[in-house]
């Protein structure tokens, strides 16, 4: 017996090292074979896409061999080195499952996970073990603040990085130096999100843009919500010289005012690319306009204009017909909210038939265009729109009819809102009629719109024809004048709203009525939208057994419930 174990080790010691290498080829093998397919992938490696971090396996292998018995060459180290990886993956997956998220090989989302500066610590020791990482969000965590240094000084690791978002997250100047100071080490940077950080303005933005150079790949930045001030738009405006690739500027929420406006748009010009640009509730009044009116000639590729939100801007935007005229390009157009004059609609039916890609136009919440604005439809690229907002715009009956009018138009519509407006409900039929089969429309807005009996019996019409056949959310709240009849009369067509979401039959806040006389229609209606997901009942008084059948038939489909408690108890 002592004989044969002295053999053993004898064979053991002249064992060649091609021998040793072989083994240990066999034994990586091994252990990839033996992966429990459970496990799945956690993060493609560089080197290798079959690991899982079962830990006890590895080190069996290590010990089995020995560091020292792999012999020459470099196969002792590459074993080393994917040992160390399938240990980082496993730490990164502890860590990301231990937020609430799902760890993703290229897409790191740890949004709204009340990090902490100790957690920054650990996020950048991982980096290493996360090398295709392309998107990675940090928003809304706002422990983040004073402490990004202990993440930006990894980066080099993540060099793959596209996309980083840090929005609401307490920045300060000296996060924004170490930032700007690792911008270098992800040249791939395409989207920088600091939305919703009060400390990147107060004159701190330079602390960024100052490292921003013209090799910059930087496609989109968005600084919503800054409190950016003069300097930083002086700021601002140095930096867009070097972004020639940039595509998107959101600048929104942030009271430019005139001088700020004239900073930043004195670079315009140096951004041909640009498709994007927002600059809602950012104070432009009739002199920002003129501004930013002599500057939009040099974006020929502008896509998405939002000029929304800017009360101070009404009667301004003569100024800007001429270079309206030559975005050719322009898709999206919102003016929602800034006191337009009947006078601006009429300069917009100048530009209009210029605007021959047009798909979506929002002139929400400007209550002195409503008459007017029947010059403006005949001359919309109907063919093409999409979205259309008119809500709370005061149409006249006459706009109104004209709207009715053009509905067979159009035909690519997905999106109408009309709420807020009393004169509707008289031709809502008018409205509806033109629909057929082939409809578009997924969003239909009535709120507040005066909508009678008759009204829903006209929506139960369409219904039946299956004109709203795509509808995916359908407002009907504040319409308080329908009858119990009417209501009865939608719920027994809802089996025409096969891919409705959201349903909103809401009363006003002063109002309360018993549903009791129509919701045995609805219960019985449910079953036909195997699609809904939010339900809003509000101000609607249910007695304690209505609604506890309501929310059973609810439940078990995952539908949210909006309703007012204090009511049910009033009405039992």
């Amino acid at each position: 017996m002592e004989s044969d174990q002295q053999r053993g080790r004898e064979a053991s010691q002249k064992r060649s090292p091609l021998d040793l290498i072989m083994n240990q080829i066999r034994r990586k093998t091994s252990f990839t074979e033996r992966k429990k397919p459970s496990m799945g992938r956690l993060f493609r490696p560089s080197v290798s896409s079959d690991k899982n971090g079962e830990i006890p396996e590895t080190k069996e292998a290590e010990s089995s061999e020995g560091k020292g018995s792999t012999g020459p060459g470099t196969e002792s180290s590459d074993t080393d080195s994917e040992i160390s990886s399938v240990v980082g993956w496993g730490r990164v997956k502890q860590f990301v499952q231990k937020l609430g998220k799902t760890p993703d090989s290229q897409s790191l989302s740890l949004a709204h996970c009340d990090l902490t500066a100790t957690d920054v610590v650990e996020l950048g020791t991982l980096l290493p073990f996360l090398a295709q990482l392309e998107v990675m969000d940090l928003s809304w965590n706002d422990l983040l603040g004073g402490s990004l240094k202990a993440l930006t000084c990894h980066l080099q690791h993540v060099g793959k990085l596209k996309v980083l978002k840090v929005s609401s997250c307490r920045l300060t100047a000296q996060d924004l130096t170490a930032l700007g100071e690792a911008l270098d080490c992800v040249p791939l940077m395409e989207m920088l999100d600091l939305s919703w950080n009060a400390g990147v303005g107060g004159g701190n933005l330079h602390c960024l843009t100052k490292h921003l150079h013209s090799a910059s790949s930087l496609r989109e930045l968005h600084l919503v919500d800054c409190h950016l001030s003069e300097a930083d738009a002086v700021a601002l405006g140095e930096v867009l010289l070097l972004l020639t690739c940039l595509e998107v500027l959101d600048l929104s929420n942030n009271k430019l005012m005139v001088k700020g406006v004239e900073h930043v748009a004195s670079s315009l010009n140096s951004t041909p690319q640009l498709k994007t640009l927002k600059l809602s509730m950012c104070g432009l009044n009739q002199d920002s306009l003129a501004i930013l009116g002599e500057k939009l000639r040099f974006l020929p590729g502008l896509e998405h204009l939002d000029l929304s939100c800017n009360k101070q801007s009404g009667g301004g935007f003569s100024t800007m017909t001429t270079s309206l005229c030559l975005l050719t390009h322009l898709k999206c157009l919102d003016m929602h909210l800034c006191c337009l004059t009947e006078d601006d609609i009429l300069e917009l039916v100048q530009a209009v038939p210029s605007l021959g890609e047009l798909t979506e136009l929002d002139l929400g919440s400007n209550k002195s265009v409503g008459g007017v604005i029947r010059s403006l439809l005949p001359v919309l690229p109907l063919s093409k729109m999409k979205k259309l907002y008119l809500n709370n715009c005061g149409l006249s009956p006459e706009t109104c009819q004209a709207l009715a009018t053009t509905m067979q138009s159009l035909r690519q519509l997905e999106c109408l809102n009309l709420s807020w407006n009393k004169n509707v409900g008289e031709i809502l039929q008018q409205l509806l009629e033109p629909l057929q089969a082939d409809c578009k429309l997924e969003e239909l807005r009535l709120s507040s719109c005066d909508l009678t009996t008759e009204d829903m019996l006209h929506l139960e019409s369409a219904c039946e024809r299956g004109a709203l056949s795509k509808l995916k959310l359908l407002d009907l709240s504040y319409n308080g004048s329908v009858g119990d009849g009417g209501w009865v009369s939608l719920f027994g067509a809802v089996a025409g709203l096969k891919e409705l979401q959201e349903l909103d039959v809401s009363l006003r806040p002063s109002a309360s009525l018993s549903a009791s006389p129509w919701l045995p229609a609805l219960l019985d209606a449910l079953p036909q939208l195997p699609s809904l997901r939010r339900l809003s009942l509000q101000r609607w008084a249910l007695g304690a057994g209505e609604r506890e059948k309501l929310e059973k038939s609810l439940t078990k489909r995952n539908v949210v419930l909006e309703c007012d408690k204090a009511i049910e108890k009033a009405a039992g």
